[in-house]
């Protein structure tokens, strides 16, 4: 099962996601693809690791090659949490010269995933809400983010948007 938690910045996806997995039996895993470049990246990767104290999560750092992960579990009983899909877009588009269209290649891994855990939870984020016009790489990975989501929830069999730090349900049951 794959469920998909989107919102805007900082409307409590993260926390809706790690609810979503509170009081599960089987090994929990926690997906970082957050690299800690910069101030910003840094406190964020510290809040994170704040909230998931004592939840029973076994992180897993993973900012690229999200397809060729071999999870370390049985898929019984076991979940996962990707944290995040905006973050390992964005890595995998701008790390060589010229851009590049991730997404197949991150639907895979999502694919794989699923089928390597009972559950797991993939929080995205809201692009291209603001309206406002960006430099040509900006608008690039906006389009290719935006495609992205909108096959990711395809694919999930549960959809949540946080909004206001409340989540609401948009696909299937919990």
């Amino acid at each position: 099962m794959m469920i998909l938690i989107t919102g805007g910045s900082k409307c409590g996806k993260s926390a809706a996601a790690e609810a979503i997995l509170d009081g599960f039996e089987g090994d929990k895993f926690y997906i970082a693809a957050m690299e800690p470049f910069g101030d910003e990246a840094k406190k964020a990767i510290e809040r994170h690791r704040v909230m998931r104290q004592g939840k029973g999560f076994i992180t897993i750092e993973r900012s690229h090659n999200i397809d060729t992960l071999v999870m370390p579990c049985e898929n019984t009983g076991s979940c996962a949490l990707l944290e995040c899909l905006t973050t390992l877009c964005a890595n995998e588009m701008f790390t060589q010269e010229e851009i590049t269209d991730p997404s197949e290649k991150i639907l895979r891994g999502l694919k794989s995933l699923s089928e390597q855990v009972e559950k797991l939870v993939v929080v995205t984020n809201e692009v291209a809400s603001d309206g406002l016009e960006y430099p040509s790489g900006t608008t690039e990975y906006i389009r290719i983010m935006s495609q992205l989501n909108n096959a990711a929830a395809q694919f999930a069999d549960v959809v949540i948007e946080c909004v206001c730090g409340i989540p609401l349900l948009l696909k299937g049951t919990i």
